[in-house]
């Protein structure tokens, strides 16, 4: 039971400590990089000395780890919280209607881009593939990370609005894009889960089902975050305070869960209205600090061992040329499909709102995919095309984190200089 998550904290404490001392580079960036080396070891080893079975060793280990209900069911509901705590509230009030329409349009946008282009792609080099499953891929490289961005934000200087604005989207767009996700998975195999048969799914019921996600999650959110606030404000026990917050990531996630309601998006709204109103009105100054330190922790700690879980997914990955190659291509369609869809929305307000120097440059640089996006592609069923899509999503992912994530301070600092 406790050999997985031991093995995880061994694995950070080692990276985290070789990065600290050697390598110096932002923690997220470090331990993707040394555990992505430390993968790709163990496949060289194996391909030296087939007879040792390291490979298959650390295969086996991987496939122990449920990817999907890990992430989706488990870590994201803190890393969410944890991340919508810091969330500004009259900076994002500010920003709404960009954060809106990146979250939604862009989304969607981003989905028909990148899912099309796979599919002609697919095509091309011979590669028989469904056009449900190539936008089902868009789906899958469309949401921006909301730990990765979150953590770069906090170490660059990028105008206030504009931080509300990446903020923001990082935290929406991702709960946007797994309710997207789902009413694909629902249309392809018949349920959200991908264990069905896609029969009777008419665009009544997919709209249904988008709004019930959407709307319903938020609604939980604000419902289950008014319950805390109102609990903490009568109380000041910054113990008994803390634990209410933890009652209230796991119960509301828990309930969206099985009510089939959006728990990403319950957590981005609780999160926001405990970390503003919360804050302001039902937390005492020593509270207050015991609430952000304790939340900062769990977002480090798993935040580090999410990212050592990605790094070593390089050894699952199909060592097909012609899937590499659709892979490679998949990046720069991906970044692309970003700054198309970052740009439409923007270009429609500017209009109404004038823009920041240089926006749409860098919310399509600042735009790092991260774990959701690995997980959602590894939680697909079992079928053909499945390697392909892993194998694409990862390359996209890898990309985003380790070329992105380290050149988005040079891009800031060069447009504001």
């Amino acid at each position: 039971m406790l050999e997985l998550p031991a093995i995880v904290l061994v694995c950070v404490t080692v990276f985290g400590y070789w990065n600290h001392k050697y390598l110096k580079l932002p923690l997220t960036v470090g331990l993707v990089i040394i555990a992505l080396i430390s993968g790709l070891s163990v496949v060289i080893v194996n391909v030296i000395f087939p007879t040792m079975g390291v490979s298959e060793g650390l295969k086996s280990w991987l496939d122990e780890i449920d990817f999907n209900r890990t992430l989706m069911n488990g870590m994201l509901s803190f890393l969410l919280f944890a991340g919508a705590l810091h969330v500004d509230l009259a900076g994002l009030m500010k920003a709404k209607f960009q954060v809106s329409l990146l979250a939604t349009v862009g989304v969607l946008v981003s989905t028909f881009i990148n899912g099309t282009c796979f599919y002609y792609l697919c095509y091309a080099v011979g590669f028989n593939i469904e056009y449900i499953y190539c936008l089902i891929f868009g789906v899958i490289v469309t949401p921006t990370d909301p730990v990765a961005v979150l953590g770069l934000l906090k170490r660059l200087k990028v105008p206030k609005r504009l931080e509300s604005m990446i903020g923001g989207e990082s935290l929406f767009n991702d709960g946007v894009a797994v309710v997207v996700f789902s009413v694909l998975l629902t249309i392809a195999f018949g349920s959200a889960t991908g264990h069905g048969h896609g029969d009777n799914i008419d665009a009544n019921a997919i709209v249904g089902l988008f709004v019930k996600e959407s709307f319903g999650g938020a609604l939980l959110g604000l419902i289950g975050g008014y319950v805390t606030f109102v609990l903490m404000k009568n109380i000041d026990d910054y113990v008994v305070e803390v634990i209410a917050t933890l009652a209230l990531v796991t119960a509301a996630y828990s309930i969206a869960l099985n009510l089939h309601l959006s728990g990403p998006i319950a957590m981005v709204v609780a999160g926001v209205f405990i970390g503003n109103t919360g804050k302001e009105f039902a937390m005492s100054e020593k509270t207050r600090q015991h609430v952000t330190d304790f939340w900062h922790l769990i977002d480090e700690i798993l935040n580090a061992a999410l990212f050592i879980l990605i790094g070593f997914q390089v050894i699952a990955l199909s060592s097909d040329s012609l899937i590499l190659f659709i892979s490679i291509v998949s990046v720069v369609v991906a970044v692309l499909a970003r700054y198309i869809a970052v740009s439409i929305p923007l270009i429609f307000l500017s209009t109404l709102i004038s823009k920041e120097k240089g926006e749409i440059v860098i919310l399509t640089w600042a735009g790092l995919k991260g774990g959701i996006s690995i997980a959602l592609a590894l939680s697909l069923p079992d079928m053909e095309s499945k390697p392909m899509i892993v194998t694409a999503a990862y390359s996209v992912v890898v990309f985003s984190i380790l070329i992105q994530g380290l050149t988005i301070e040079k891009v800031i600092n060069r447009i504001h200089k």
